[in-house]
């Protein structure tokens, strides 16, 4: 597997708080990995530890191949772009002298594609209004600009549309989904508003208590998220037989337990089955959201 970023077991103390513990996270080539958890979960100190602001206590980790303790690693962090908290964004300045300092302290070339990434990111026509008088959302989006200053193949965004309105929300969005098909950069995104993060990412991390509990891709998550018909069943090889006859899509998830997945009428379904002289002990329909799936992680996390 091709990864950006490869963590192993890392961790972060101060003093006698462990803010990481063991912490694993793969983010494939490509990908836009939604990172999820709640406050003091560890997502700015892991963001923090990758950007090179701070040092793991134990553990490393690896952007693209190269070892963080490489004296390498200061050239392959240059394929990189971030925004940790709240965008640098110079108040009095215009988007453009914003994106003109940026390419100087990056030490581009040029100040040669400012143009295109102010129109890349729908700031082409603010001329010279300053930033400090930009809305919300303008300036989360000249914040990503400035991080798209050099060009960058992997950019973090920590909390990008926190406290936007829907409409920053939706701009931020598209600007994300642009950047990763048409641009081909690989994101990765901490956030708090799971609903958010379900339209565009392709992987998840869920955090908790320092440590990533779960990695699932966005197929594997919609299946578990999809509505969903479980079965209390005796007599489960019958069952088995009945749905892959009938082409039902269906997982096995112990000796009496069986889920059946898509858009199922349950009285006619049940109807079907007793036709088959196929009877369940119980039957239960479910459609869990990502919220739901991700309390039950973590509850379950705490519960080990």
């Amino acid at each position: 597997m091709d990864y950006v970023l490869e963590t192993n077991n890392l961790e972060k103390r101060y003093k006698d708080f462990k803010a990481l513990s063991h912490l694993n996270i793969h983010i494939e080539n490509g990908s836009i990995y939604g990172l999820i958890g709640k406050n003091g979960a560890g997502k700015t100190t892991l963001i923090r530890i990758i950007c090179g602001l701070q040092e793991p206590t134990n553990g490393s980790y690896t952007i693209y191949g190269t070892n963080y303790s490489s004296g390498n690693i200061a050239s392959v962090r240059k394929r990189m772009g971030a925004i940790i908290e709240t965008p640098s964004i110079y108040g009095e300045m215009s988007a453009k002298d914003n994106l003109i300092e940026q390419f100087k302290l990056v030490g581009m070339p040029s100040l040669d594609g400012i143009d295109e990434l102010l129109k890349l990111v729908g700031l082409g026509n603010t001329g010279k209004k300053k930033a400090k008088n930009f809305s919300l959302g303008m300036k989360q989006r000249l914040g990503i600009a400035i991080s798209l200053a050099n060009n960058p193949d992997f950019l973090i965004l920590d909390e990008p549309i926190n406290g936007l309105d829907p409409q920053g929300i939706i701009e931020i969005r598209e600007l994300i989904l642009k950047l990763n098909k048409e641009n081909r950069i690989t994101i990765l995104i901490s956030s708090h508003y799971l609903d958010e993060l379900s339209k565009i990412a392709t992987h998840y991390g869920f955090l908790d208590n320092g440590s990533i509990i779960k990695e699932i891709s966005s197929i594997e998550l919609m299946k578990k998220l999809e509505h969903k018909i479980e079965l209390k069943v005796s007599n489960q090889k019958e069952f088995v037989k009945y749905f892959e006859v009938n082409n039902i899509s269906y997982d096995v998830i112990d000796s009496k337990t069986i889920n059946v997945y898509g858009k199922i009428n349950l009285s006619k379904f049940i109807s079907d089955l007793s036709k088959e002289n196929l009877i369940a002990d119980e039957i239960h329909e479910q459609e869990e959201s990502l919220e739901n799936y991700y309390m039950n992680l973590i509850g379950g996390a705490k519960n080990d």
